[in-house]
Order: structure tokens, then sequence, then C-alpha cells
């Protein structure tokens, strides 16, 4: 690992001391690394907002969703369900103590591809106002979940397109 960031070093510092814990006492741990959570609830007016609950609260008002750069940064978007999946498992698994795990959709996804996807489930066409880029942003993220599914027996099943029609209906409530 090479990380990018203070925050990315301050993760992967996080996780070392947790294999070392789990390797020098009897304290099991597993470290899990989260790709773009999503699902019902989020807030899109928090200062760490994601994506689809800004493009969401964006469509629901009738105005552009905000697109910061040319929205060609890809993604790895991961349903909540399928997360409390893997949190169950990682827990429960015998053996895995000390490993890290990649708890993620598996799949990139472009931010104008999930902005056209929820325009579909909102029944309207796609319209995007470009902002600046963000410094420091990431242009391509998205995950390997083979040891997630090989040690903990964890897939990631729920469809993009099946998490963001859940996500869209628990928003109209």
């Amino acid at each position: 690992p090479r990380p990018l960031s203070p925050y990315a070093a301050a993760k992967l510092a996080g996780e070392r001391y947790a294999r070392s814990w789990a390797v020098h006492t009897r304290l099991e741990t597993v470290c899990l690394r989260y790709f773009n959570v999503f699902g019902p609830r989020q807030d899109p007016d928090s200062a760490y907002a994601a994506v689809i609950p800004i493009f969401l609260c964006a469509l629901r008002e009738g105005r552009p969703m905000p697109v910061n750069g040319d929205g060609l940064q890809t993604r790895d978007f991961t349903y909540v369900g399928d997360v409390v999946t893997g949190l169950l498992a990682a827990g429960s698994v015998p053996g895995v103590s000390g490993r890290v795990y990649n708890l993620a959709g598996g799949r990139p996804v472009t931010v104008l591809e999930l902005g056209r996807a929820l325009a579909r489930l909102a029944g309207t066409e796609p319209r995007f106002e470009h902002r600046p880029p963000r410094a420091g942003d990431v242009r391509a993220s998205h995950a390997d979940g083979a040891a997630m599914r090989k040690d903990l027996g964890v897939s990631t099943d729920t469809a993009l397109e099946e998490g963001l029609r859940r996500t869209w209906e628990a928003s109209a409530r």
C-alpha cells in the first residue's frame, strides 16, 4: 500500500494496529473497508453527504444534479444491506482475525452513469450542473472483493439498480 493522503495513511495505520493486536494478544480483530455505502435515510445536508442522497434531493426538487468535474470519475457503490451482511460475517466467521476485507459492490460506475440511473427511477431526463473538480479527488475507485467472498462467504448481491430503487422508494416516504 502507498497511501496518497494523510487520511489514507491514518486508515492504513489503524489496520496495522488492529493486526498487531490480533497477532500479539488474544483480541480478535477484523478490518473492513467500505466503498461508497448507500441506502435509505442518508442525509443530503450532512457535511459528509455522499453523491446519491445529493442527487436524490436534486431530482425530487427538480434541480440539476451537481457534478464535480466531468462526471467520468468512477466509484464502487455498495448497498447498505450488503454491508450489514459483511459486518455480521466478519464478526462470526472463525479464523479471520487480523485480516482486512473490502466490502464493495465490485463494479466501477461513473458519476454520470449513476445520475442517469437515478433520473430513470425519477421518470425524468438527467440534468447535470458541472462544477469545478474537487482538489485531491480520486479519479477511479473500485475494489476487489475476492477475499470477502472466499473467506467470509459474502457477496454483494444487491445490484446497483435494485439498491437505487430501494433508496429512491424509501426517500419518497
